[in-house]
């Protein structure tokens, strides 16, 4: 094998047109950047150059208008995915396509020699998931879920901030994903094609908890919301507790028009939060639990000590901690993975434990109990 890895991407839709830009252009990950299509402004010393790791063999979609904006880019077009399976000279296929179609066409391309980077929710179920990890086991391909969002920013300050213990023994995470469109009016609000918030940014911030947080969890209630899409979930709010006692709150909708912090997380020498994918937002730091002025405030009817803010002498505001990191990682580590140089970073394991989170949410929301779990 080169040490060029060639792509194949089936699904050159919104997701598969930007891993095609991404690929091509060796910018990776920050082809994302909408202000900067090209990902000029974030290919730096810090992003590794994919271009070095991977190119891009071609592109298949079953939409003749996706495969003539491929072809006005300069991308090859296969006529079928078979013809793609066929192509001697693609070493890896990407999925990109709706959700219910990702099992059928990873088992093929891994009998047809190839490794792959799946588009995420890898599977719908946890068993689909399964039953494609056997045939990983027995061809020898890589099956790589891309979750890529472990990458954010938003999610390496507040990994820094409990890793690092920066508030203390933190004792709840919060995280909020919050829009006012609904759910998409494409194949996302049909169930039967894997639709739905939970199978959607639910993979994302679950991922994001269960890679921070190193412990069984004990429970999970969630509770899904239709405001906007009788079908699938437009929307739920999870609550999670683990073993140590460290409770979480994953929450996501898309009928909001005042938006909650993104994040939110409590310590026992502090708090903290990040107000959005900007990471404006800011530490609160306890100095001292004495605080010599203890005066009730006006609480609407009635006074309160208990929540009456604290003097400045007893608490510091700090600026977030910056975080250094490489934006393409995940697609560089899909590489070396491939190649026998790195241990994967997204194991398919941990996609089937994001899986099995999500299944339980959703029997918490249908049978309206808490789920036990691990």
């Amino acid at each position: 094998m080169s040490d060029i890895m060639n792509i194949g991407i089936v699904g050159c839709g919104g997701m598969g047109g930007g891993h095609a830009i991404a690929i091509a252009s060796g910018t990776g990950n920050a082809v994302w950047n909408a202000d900067d299509p090209e990902g000029t402004a974030l290919k730096g010393e810090h992003n590794t150059d994919i271009s070095k790791k991977m190119a891009l063999a071609g592109v298949y979609d079953i939409d003749p208008a996706r495969q003539a904006w491929a072809a006005e880019r300069g991308y090859y077009n296969y006529e079928s995915y078979e013809a793609m399976l066929a192509d001697d000279k693609v070493d890896a296929v990407l999925i990109a396509t709706p959700n219910h179609l990702h099992k059928d066409m990873a088992i093929r391309a891994m009998r047809a020699g190839k490794h792959v980077l799946c588009e995420k929710p890898v599977m719908i179920s946890s068993k689909d998931l399964e039953e494609v990890l056997e045939v990983a086991k027995e061809t020898g391909k890589v099956f790589y879920p891309r979750q890529n969002r472990e990458w954010d920013e938003d999610f390496r300050i507040v990994k820094k901030i409990y890793d690092e213990k920066l508030l203390g023994e933190t004792f709840n995470i919060e995280c909020r994903i919050m829009g006012s469109r609904g759910i998409p009016g494409d194949w996302r609000g049909v169930k039967a094609y894997g639709g739905g918030m939970m199978l959607d940014w639910g993979v994302h911030i679950i991922d994001r908890l269960l890679v921070m947080v190193p412990e069984k969890i004990k429970k999970i209630f969630c509770s899904c919301t239709h405001i906007t899409n009788k079908e699938c979930d437009d929307g739920f709010k999870m609550h999670i507790t683990f073993e140590s006692g460290l409770t979480a709150v994953l929450e996501v909708g898309t009928c909001h028009f005042i938006n909650l912090p993104l994040w939110a997380i409590f310590g026992t020498d502090g708090s903290a939060e990040i107000k959005d994918w900007t990471c404006q937002g800011k530490m609160m730091r306890l100095k001292s639990w004495e605080d010599k002025d203890t005066s009730p405030i006006l609480a609407g009817a009635g006074l309160t000590k208990t929540m009456a803010p604290r003097q400045e002498n007893s608490v510091e505001e700090v600026p977030l901690p910056s975080v250094d990191f490489d934006r393409n990682e995940l697609y560089s580590n899909f590489v070396d993975t491939c190649q026998g140089k790195a241990a994967q970073i997204v194991t398919g394991e941990h996609a089937l434990r994001v899986l099995k989170v999500m299944e339980a949410a959703l029997e918490s929301d249908e049978k309206g109990i808490v789920v036990n779990f691990e």
